[in-house]
């Protein structure tokens, strides 16, 4: 239990070091990897099934050859899709936020910086360097947010294209 203390003291005094923007950059954050995690859940859990009810659904068709069979196809492939790809367009914006985010962190730390500069005429160094890490601070929690997420993001394109592929490879036309 003394570790977990150690732990929260250690998060409370970064997060003090980086002032308010690393709160929104941590919110973010969670929600990002919430939403990727239920997209990992999802293929490793609930997509197979799904695959399986449409691949039966094709195969329970007895002509597969027209033009109406093939526009079905389409369909179902297309509805499969929409559901493969939910949520990815919005774990992309937000891997891409966070470094602007930390950019914002940036510039409310500067102006504290030039504050500081103003009342004091710049012989505040201290003062100063409390603002110059809450500029450093944030910028890089936005970097290491955003390569985290642009790695899961990947995976999970990815797997997306390849769940689609698969789909599309099963749902034949031939018999």
């Amino acid at each position: 239990m003394h570790w977990l203390n150690n732990a929260l003291e250690a998060v409370s005094r970064f997060m003090a070091m980086g002032g308010d923007v690393l709160w929104l950059i941590a919110v973010l954050l969670f929600a990002m990897w919430t939403l990727i995690f239920e997209r990992v859940w999802y293929f490793k859990t609930g997509w197979r099934q799904d695959a399986a009810v449409t691949i039966a659904h094709w195969e329970g068709r007895s002509e597969r050859k027209s033009w109406n069979a093939h526009q079905i196809r389409l369909k179902l492939i297309s509805e499969a899709r929409l559901e493969i790809n939910q949520y990815l367009p919005v774990i992309k914006t937000m891997v891409a936020l966070c470094p602007l985010l930390g950019l914002l962190g940036t510039v409310t730390g500067m102006i504290e910086v030039f504050n500081v500069m103003a009342v004091t005429g710049g012989g505040d160094a201290k003062s100063m360097a409390g603002g110059v890490s809450r500029a450093t601070v944030p910028t890089m929690a936005g970097m290491v947010a955003a390569l985290s997420g642009l790695f899961a993001n990947t995976y999970i394109t990815q797997t997306a294209a390849r769940e689609s592929l698969f789909l599309e490879d099963n749902l034949t036309t031939d018999h």
